[in-house]
């Protein structure tokens, strides 16, 4: 390894740390996805068993998110203090937890503590992810990192619609439980067992990573260092920074936009496509697998757009417009295949701005400022999470239908491409341009 030149360690350093941690991140964030949308599918006959009604299971829906932001500011700064091995492996144990016993619900009370105890259990875990992802990639090779997980949650749904409505159906009254019962006990348990795992394979640093070289540390840890000391140059370290930036609030109202289309349409996609036709459960499962596998395609040709152009903020804008658009022929057209034609695109486009919406929020701080701003982004935004699947739940009960709700989506997506489209995502670009990579300048 010694002989070998700056751009041949570069390499194999970043390879190797991708094929270390990416898999792993991918396998947490697939049950992180499914363990919170599964909802949706046990909706098909959960709310029949329990008497809810649409605007019940919306706010059970919704309330998930209150719970997310109670904690999230906190939970990443934990993370950041202790470590993301030990943090990391709490988050799991203590969600999947809450998970498995949703099982037992038995009325609509019950239903709304689990899913706010289950928002409480998880806060932090996606800003966590990607605080500690800056612990290991240098920013020009971030958004490659987050998109290489990130899809993991467009693969849960793409599996989850498959496999929820199958288990619903085929163990449905084994051992006296409903089929929606034995859906949240076989989702809920591996995410334990993925916790105590956790703790044995996680690195928190480079520094302490035995499956690095010494040279490939030491290169990693000095670039990330290089990083983190041009932004502090620029007098971003500091704590307060994340709440007298403007790029944190105008970030928060940009994906709090677009989690209103994200989660509104997770939650509610099974119901959905079960109005447009006389439908099976797993029927309904499949089709809904449709949009979300769209989506993970989506995800990887336009961050490697992104990278590949540095661009950021105009390739988010471009999709968050074109789901917006999609959305709004779902709602109008007539045909109900044509309508499932309008979400499948919006599948495609809405979640390929995850990863690059990351990438930046990734991007404007570092140290204890850059943990909490990460936190509070995701934070704030949670309120397209509370209001998305409720007020579709609202809207149902009082129009008999969904076109007016996805009419409502398109409005916040096309608020979340304007926003993208204008603001400016890093300060001083010509001072940061001979430090920072271009990868990462917009």
């Amino acid at each position: 390894m010694a002989g070998a030149s700056v751009s041949e360690l570069e390499q194999q350093t970043i390879r190797r740390v991708y094929w270390r941690l990416i898999p792993i991140l991918f396998v947490m964030m697939f049950f992180n996805y499914l363990d919170r949308i599964n909802l949706g599918y046990a909706g098909l006959t959960m709310n029949k068993d329990l008497g809810l009604s649409p605007a019940i299971f919306g706010f059970a829906a919704s309330i998930f998110f209150l719970g997310y932001m109670v904690l999230e500011v906190p939970s990443n700064l934990m993370l950041h203090w202790l470590g993301a091995r030990i943090w990391l492996a709490r988050i799991l144990i203590t969600w999947g937890l809450v998970a498995t016993l949703t099982a037992f619900v038995w009325n609509p009370l019950s239903l709304y503590v689990m899913r706010f105890g289950l928002g409480v259990a998880e806060a932090g875990f996606m800003p966590g992810v990607v605080l500690y992802l800056t612990y290991w990639f240098p920013a020009r090779y971030r958004a490659r990192a987050v998109a290489g997980y990130i899809i993991a949650g467009s693969f849960s749904a793409v599996l989850g619609g498959p496999i929820s409505t199958s288990i619903m159906t085929f163990l449905d009254g084994a051992a006296g439980l409903h089929g929606w019962q034995w859906m949240f006990l076989a989702e809920g348990v591996p995410t334990i067992l993925l916790g105590l795992f956790t703790l044995y394979y996680l690195t928190d640093r480079p520094a302490k990573a035995s499956w690095l070289s010494k040279e490939q540390a030491a290169w990693l840890e000095g670039e990330l260092a290089a990083e983190r000391a041009e932004i502090e140059r620029q007098g971003q370290h500091r704590l307060i920074e994340c709440i007298i930036d403007i790029r944190v609030w105008l970030l928060a109202a940009l994906f709090g936009c677009a989690l209103v289309g994200i989660y509104g349409l997770l939650l509610w996609l099974p119901q959905i496509i079960k109005g447009m036709g006389n439908l099976s459960n797993i029927e309904v499962g499949f089709l809904s697998a449709i949009p979300p596998l769209l989506g993970v395609i989506g995800t990887i040709v336009v961050s490697r757009s992104s990278d590949r152009t540095g661009d950021r903020k105009f390739h988010l804008a471009a999709v968050y417009l074109l789901a917006a658009i999609a959305m709004l022929g779902s709602a109008y057209v007539a045909s109900p295949v044509l309508a499932f034609v309008f979400l499948c695109i919006v599948g495609f486009s809405l979640n390929a701005g995850n990863p690059l919406f990351w990438s930046i929020n990734a991007s404007l701080l570092t140290g204890a400022a850059g943990a909490a701003s990460i936190a509070m982004v995701n934070t704030l935004a949670q309120f397209g999470g509370l209001i998305g699947p409720w007020c579709i739940g609202l809207i149902k009960d009082s129009t008999g239908s969904f076109s007016w709700a996805l009419v409502g989506i398109a409005g916040f997506l096309l608020i979340a491409s304007a926003i993208a489209a204008t603001m400016r995502v890093k300060p001083r670009e010509t001072e940061l341009a001979g430090a920072i990579p271009s990868s990462v300048a917009h």
